[in-house]
């Protein structure tokens, strides 16, 4: 093939879907969507937001989510290069925040080391999306001074959270602690809690944040796994340890007495 009839590269963007509620999406994830050739849908993207897509748009499901057949990262990275080699207009379209526990990082290290520099579009963070359905903030003036996201999912055969350690900069620093993918290992997370911070640490646990299907408890820390147990309450879930969830009390409360 001449230089003259070479295919142009094309143009990749990490899509942040938002927690599943596609009123979540910003504008420019809506027209970036819109405008795709090829997108790369994760496992935890709402059926809605696809709904923005053109008729035309190759749609592939390349699902990562803890617990079930993924596509491997590797086979992923090469989809996107494919895509933009082949001069398409490239979607990778992520649930929540690309930059967020969504490998963002890692795709876009890939592609730059293939030449290619794509655009990233942020997305609501499922953490964040939790606690506002609930009504409470995740910082709060006289509860909580800053907020700690983190992943409950170690990365297989690493060393995983010293939970010890989380605790106490969350005690000491007065912190809410976010945490993603915690589900399954949410028993050897309260015990590393419980080192340092107290049994009544309140605790929300949110599952399929944002859509109707939305479920939570709210407990302590000390009744954590009990209460798992008790609800069935499982993943996608994120869990906030802190202050703040006792705002979702008090907004619970109160929406109790107006409704009364």
């Amino acid at each position: 093939m001449s230089a003259s009839s070479a295919i142009p590269l094309g143009r990749v963007t990490l899509v942040g879907a938002g927690p599943g509620d596609p009123e979540l999406l910003t504008l420019k994830a809506v027209k970036a969507i819109q405008s795709a050739s090829v997108i790369l849908v994760d496992d935890l993207v709402g059926d809605g937001v696809l709904a923005h897509a053109r008729p035309d748009a190759r749609i592939t499901y390349v699902g990562k989510r803890g617990g079930c057949k993924s596509t491997p990262q590797a086979t992923i990275e090469q989809l996107m290069l494919d895509a933009a080699h082949a001069g398409e207009n490239v979607v990778r379209l992520k649930g929540g925040d690309p930059f967020i526990f969504g490998r963002g990082g890692e795709e876009v290290e890939s592609l730059r080391r293939a030449g290619i520099e794509p655009v990233v579009v942020n997305g609501v963070t499922a953490g964040l999306a939790a606690m506002t359905g609930l009504g409470a903030p995740l910082t709060h003036r006289d509860r909580a001074h800053g907020v700690v996201f983190v992943t409950g999912h170690p990365q297989k055969d690493g060393p995983g959270l010293n939970w010890a350690r989380l605790g106490e900069s969350a005690r000491d620093l007065h912190l809410t602690l976010v945490i993603y993918m915690g589900i399954s290992s949410a028993a050897r997370i309260q015990a590393g809690l419980l080192s340092a911070l107290p049994p009544d640490t309140p605790v929300a646990v949110i599952e399929r944040a944002s859509l109707p299907s939305q479920r939570q408890c709210i407990t302590t820390l000390g009744g954590l796994v009990d209460q798992l147990s008790a609800t069935g309450l499982g993943s996608p879930a994120v869990m906030v340890v802190g202050d703040v969830v006792r705002g979702v009390r008090a907004a619970l409360q109160q929406a109790a007495t107006l409704a009364a």
